[in-house]
């Protein structure tokens, strides 16, 4: 099984934490929809012998296409893939776009899944990210939107400056009283050449504050699993059966193609990516070139991202596998080097693999990258 990620690359106005890739120049959104497909197209034949098993529309904010782009797009890939009976298809959407007529829209179209971009339901969060959408809106199209669909998940941040663990608390709360089967939830963090890091360095609005952001994690943590939700991965709560199959995908190291400015795209053995330029994108495609690059993992590479993705996981990194995959060198290299976190009580072995506990969790990204390898021979 593989998947199609779409890069929606535009939004109506820039969040002030945001470093992806878009415009809000949308002058040339029909000409983008048409490279993207013409993107489509010409990459079929990486997925030949491959079988679609999720369609992700990213961004960006994708919900500024209308119903008949979006359709335009999902009729591309069917057309020129093999696609399974009941693909995961998710659109990302700003609750400023979910208007009621545009989620009726979404319900009868082949969209089964929406990624709410919430964030936060109290505007002062909302204006200091400089969001689109109000709280009210929010609240207005998670009301409508889960008449219509089964499927939602919902994007909430935290350690966000000025945001008190009671107002988070009362995030949670809120985001629970919709019943939802999903929720991602991020800490906030500060992106060279943001808005948000300029603020911060002219003291306009205060650093995050590191121990507040851990604290508002474990109870973030604390509070979702006594809901019965599963934190299968550090940034998402899924209830039995909502796991996002687009996401575990990427996690478990399946193959997957990126379509749009800026998407990456992974075979198994090579990375490719599109070039970050909307009228670069567009002026390729319509000469019926691919503008991206691609460089093949070392072995290096593909240990470290092992690594990387499995410990933020419920699956953990197996330590088989790494000796099969890797070599015995390897595979003593990582006890050696994880033993201070089995110590410390950050990582521990079950059945096998190697997991974060609960108090770990929060600090994933930095022990795994004390796990890495600097150098394997291929």
């Amino acid at each position: 099984m593989a998947g199609i990620y779409i890069h929606v690359p535009f939004c109506k106005q820039a969040c002030h934490y945001c470093d992806f890739h878009f415009s809000t120049q949308l002058g040339k959104k029909e000409a983008m929809i048409q490279a993207i497909k013409k993107e489509i197209e010409l990459r079929k034949d990486e997925f030949k012998n491959n079988t679609v098993e999720t369609i992700y529309f990213g961004g960006g904010t994708p919900s500024v296409l209308n119903i008949a782009e979006v359709e335009t797009l999902i009729r591309a890939v069917y057309e020129n893939y093999q696609v399974v009976e009941n693909p995961e298809i998710t659109l990302e959407a700003n609750p400023d776009d979910l208007t009621d007529h545009k989620i009726v829209e979404l319900s009868k179209s082949p969209i089964n899944r929406l990624s709410i971009g919430v964030q936060s339901f109290f505007d002062e969060d909302l204006k200091l990210m400089n969001r689109a959408h109000s709280s009210n809106e929010a609240i207005k199209s998670l009301s409508v939107a889960t008449d219509y669909f089964d499927n939602i998940s919902i994007d909430l941040i935290y350690g966000i400056p000025g945001m008190d663990n009671k107002r988070w608390k009362a995030n949670i709360e809120k985001a629970l009283s919709f019943e939802l089967p999903h929720i991602s939830s991020y800490a906030l963090t500060i992106e060279p050449k943001t808005a948000l890091k300029k603020f911060i360095e002219k003291g306009i609005v205060a650093d995050v504050d590191d121990e507040q952001a851990q604290e508002q994690f474990n109870i973030l943590v604390e509070v979702l699993e006594k809901n019965d939700y599963v934190n299968y991965e550090i940034s998402n709560f899924g209830k039995q059966d909502y796991f996002s199959k687009n996401n575990t995908s990427y996690w478990q190291g399946k193959k997957y193609i990126g379509i749009g400015p800026s998407a990456h795209s992974f075979d198994g053995q090579n990375r490719s990516w599109n070039i970050r330029n909307n009228p670069k994108y567009i002026k390729a495609l319509e000469m019926q070139q691919l503008p991206l690059e691609k460089e093949t993992l070392s072995k290096t590479d593909r240990y470290n991202e092992y690594i990387m993705t499995g410990l933020r996981t419920i699956w953990g990194v197996s330590l088989e596998k790494i000796e099969l995959d890797f070599g015995q060198t390897c595979l003593d290299y990582l006890n050696k080097q994880a033993e201070k976190y089995l110590e410390g009580h950050l990582l521990f072995v079950d059945d096998g693999k190697l997991l974060a506990t609960k108090k770990g969790k929060f600090l994933v990204d930095g022990i795994a990258s004390d796990l890495f390898m600097i150098n394997l021979e291929s």
